[in-house]
């Protein structure tokens, strides 16, 4: 037996907390803060037994379900500028930028064939329908397909193709998936919002708008002009360089609309539907793109849970007092 199936096994043999959910948001590389959270909850003894997830909380999710948070973890922390740009098959003619042949192939090594329906407990991702905007509840079928069309965002990946029906970033309908695992009968929710400081702080001194990225990828000392050269294109140029530097590129003012969005989106849906506990991880000053920052966002995921464990802990008394023990 290798280390992951070990791994992989004793997670699903470990005892859940019956009826406690957890949903985790959608906020691109700030996602990795997930990885955090549950590291805390994990070392506590809190198990939910109940997973919904948007975006990338959706991938966070998948692998904490499959026994692979370590090994998403490890990856994460590996990451540098020059590896995140490898993982950019930008093209044009097609729905989405970013074709994302590289990033399936590195889902398929890790989650190939397995189905929603294996994983040891209820997991739903949350998606939109391009046609309606309909929000759509993906809860069974392929979790890789899952996952792609919940972080499908839009102009950058393609949408994913599913019963009939074109998907998309389920952020843009649902950023924080409280009512997905109300609907599965969870008797006490854990929220991970990755919007809650977000306006205006991912700006570097004396920029007037948020650097979006987290960084210029032509500006940027850390990556050679050869490097630069193989691994960009033409489009990539127009995407990513600003005419002035005192605006945002193009790329920049799209996602940086899609943030704000969902930022507005967040509050209001929270604000019908709140979670019992509300972990908000203060990341807003890092990009939306800044996935080498993997170690920063982890431990300041990791510094919110532990200081929502005291609430936690004392709603589960309350919520779940025959069931958590």
């Amino acid at each position: 037996m290798t280390e992951n199936e070990g791994q992989e096994n004793t997670l699903k043999e470990t005892p859940r907390s019956e009826g406690l959910a957890i949903a985790l948001g959608g906020g691109m590389a700030r996602g990795f803060a997930h990885i955090g959270v549950l590291n805390v909850l994990e070392r506590n003894g809190i198990r939910p037994s109940i997973v919904a997830g948007t975006s990338i909380g959706s991938v966070v999710g998948a692998a904490y379900l499959a026994g692979k948070l370590k090994d998403l973890e490890e990856w994460a922390l590996s990451l540098n500028r020059l590896k995140i740009m490898s993982y950019l098959d930008l093209r044009v003619k097609s729905a989405g930028l970013i074709g994302g042949k590289r990033l399936n192939s590195l889902l398929e090594q890790n989650f190939k064939d397995m189905e929603i329906e294996d994983l040891p407990c209820p997991f739903k991702t949350i998606a939109t329908d391009l046609v309606t905007g309909h929000e759509v509840w993906i809860k069974r079928g392929s979790l890789i397909e899952a996952m792609k069309a919940s972080f499908a965002l839009p102009g950058v990946f393609p949408p994913v193709e599913r019963n009939q029906r074109f998907l998309i970033d389920g952020a843009l309908v649902n950023p924080v998936p409280v009512s997905a695992c109300q609907a599965m009968n969870a008797r006490m929710t854990i929220g991970v919002d990755l919007h809650a400081d977000v306006i205006g702080k991912a700006a570097k001194p004396g920029q007037n708008y948020q650097t979006v990225a987290g960084f210029d990828i032509f500006d940027d000392k850390e990556i050679t002009d050869e490097q630069k050269h193989n691994f960009t294109s033409s489009i990539t140029k127009r995407l990513f360089r600003r005419e002035d530097q005192n605006h945002p590129s193009l790329f920049g003012v799209m996602v940086s609309s899609l943030n704000i969005m969902q930022d507005r989106l967040t509050r209001s849906r929270l604000a019908g539907e709140p979670p019992d506990i509300h972990i908000k991880p203060m990341i807003g000053h890092i990009g939306l793109l800044e996935f080498e920052k993997a170690s920063e966002l982890i431990g300041e995921g990791e510094a919110a849970a532990l200081r929502a464990l005291p609430e936690i802990k004392a709603a589960i008394d309350v919520l779940l007092p025959a069931k958590f023990e």
